[in-house]
């Protein structure tokens, strides 16, 4: 238990000093006018409080990700905590926060964009392609997912369910970001974070055995040799420490936030409370199961599944009401990343093809083939394809995190906040998609010597770069 609360006391106190630490790097203008002023279209650029725009990119970023990702990295024993404290306030904090940061200084501009603006056009194409791709296999994904579970606990047809959920998706990418994005979301997003306070309470009351990183240092995984911490580790916890996705969601926010100087209790503060939140439901499959052998016992008998997991720990511990959250998690929380995932992908073509979208037919015109491909895909078996999109994911987090590192050094900030989680995911990615089995399979020991050696040439491509980069003073 002390490893745990250590973990959470790191996460907030993290917050405010490395928080602090890295908001000075960029040094935000509390009066210079940001996009939803300058920019203001009643659509995308919408100007909302700090509160309501904290909760909407919180639930944006979080989804079932800290969730469902921490109870598997849970499997590997209290190391989890670990990478979810470290990976959230050095590497998953960092690259929310100044990904969001270099949107707002640039108008709010998508991700892809950001990027070959800052590693080149080619990065840039590439990136598009990725991401669009990326967004529409998020929603269709999340739109065959959760019809399923409804229709498990209903004993309605799917095929309702697809067509109810299908409609949100297409109203909450088309219409004003302050309509229904800006309504539901701060209600789901208090929810999922009441929910999770309902189950840190209940870890103190019941206060079962729980192994302590002094105790347990390596990996608790069944199967070592098949899932060893580095990567694997990594990529299983994605949203709960650092993931590709959030920066192509944070310029949704990045054209509604009002002031600068509520960026980093936005953008840092979110990451940090989705690390909370992951620490929390990581602690929760660990004690509600009275230690490692009784919770890797029960997700052997049930397919390692952590919708079950969620299920019995929510409705034992919260009764009723734990109940409904956990309906509201397992399935409001993946439909409501999928729908800003169709909104990201809109914006991303519109700022390529520099399509206004205060039109509602530009709209109608860039999101219908999203759509389209997304029916098309809901007949595909995703079983093998989402297996790569973990590692995908990733390899998105550490490009962004090079492009940041590139940005802060055109102005000569402290880029090396970013150069060395850029390095570590690098080697992580790497590594995994040369060690896993839907990877390579090569030995462990040449994969990590490869993964290494990838990281080590990166780097030496970006010292001789940097000597030819283009110095900006402004920031």
């Amino acid at each position: 238990m002390i490893t745990f609360i250590l973990s959470l006391i790191i996460l907030i106190g993290g917050y405010f000093v490395y928080g602090r630490y890295i908001e000075k790097v960029f040094t935000p203008d509390k009066n210079r006018k940001t996009p939803a002023i300058t920019s203001a279209d009643g659509v995308d650029y919408v100007p909302l409080s700090s509160k309501k725009i904290f909760l909407i990119q919180f639930l944006n970023i979080a989804g079932l990700g800290p969730i469902f990702g921490a109870i598997m990295g849970a499997m590997y024993g209290p190391v989890v905590f670990l990478w979810i404290v470290f990976g959230t306030l050095f590497c998953g904090a960092v690259h929310d926060y100044l990904s969001a940061m270099m949107s707002l200084r640039s108008n709010g501009r998508s991700l892809p964009e950001l990027i070959s603006t800052e590693l080149g056009s080619t990065a840039g194409i590439i990136m598009r392609l990725i991401t669009i791709v990326l967004m529409v296999l998020v929603g269709a994904v999340f739109l065959s997912g959760p019809a399923s579970l409804l229709t498990s606990m209903t004993g309605i047809e799917n095929i309702w369910w697809i067509v109810l959920i299908f409609s949100y998706y297409v109203l909450a990418t088309l219409f004003p970001v302050d309509k229904i994005i800006g309504k539901v979301y701060p209600i789901f997003g208090f929810a999922l974070l009441f929910m999770a306070f309902g189950i840190l309470v209940a870890i103190f009351i019941n206060h079962n055995p729980m192994p302590e990183i002094t105790q347990s240092f390596g990996n608790m995984n069944p199967d070592p040799d098949r899932f060893p911490v580095f990567p694997m580790l990594f990529v299983t916890v994605a949203c709960g420490a650092i993931s590709g996705f959030h920066a192509t969601q944070s310029p949704l926010m990045a054209r509604c936030i009002k002031s600068e100087a509520d960026s980093r209790k936005i953008f840092f503060g979110a990451m940090v409370a989705e690390g909370v939140v992951a620490s929390i439901w990581a602690a929760a499959a660990i004690c509600f199961f009275e230690g490692m052998e009784g919770f890797q016992g029960f997700m052997a008998e049930n397919g390692n599944s952590a919708a079950v997991v969620v299920k019995n720990i929510s409705s034992s511990w919260l009764g009723l009401l734990g109940g409904f959250l956990a309906l509201l998690g397992v399935v409001v929380a993946p439909i409501t990343s999928a729908d800003t995932a169709f909104r990201s992908a809109r914006l991303i073509i519109a700022d390529f093809l520099n399509k206004e979208q205060k039109s509602f037919k530009n709209r109608i015109l860039i999101s219908a083939p999203l759509f389209a491909v997304c029916i098309i895909l809901l007949n595909i078996n995703f079983d093998i394809i989402w297996r790569y999109f973990a590692w995908t994911n990733q390899s998105l987090a550490a490009i962004t995190l090079w492009s940041i590192t590139v940005y802060l050094a055109r102005r000569d900030k402290n880029y090396f906040v970013t150069l060395l989680p850029a390095l570590f995911m690098s080697s992580v990615c790497m590594t995994y998609i040369l060690v896993a089995p839907e990877g390579f399979s090569l030995s462990h020991t040449l994969s990590y010597i490869l993964g290494s050696g990838f990281s080590l040439f990166l780097l030496v491509c970006f010292i001789f770069g940097k000597r030819n980069l283009s110095t900006e003073k402004s920031i």
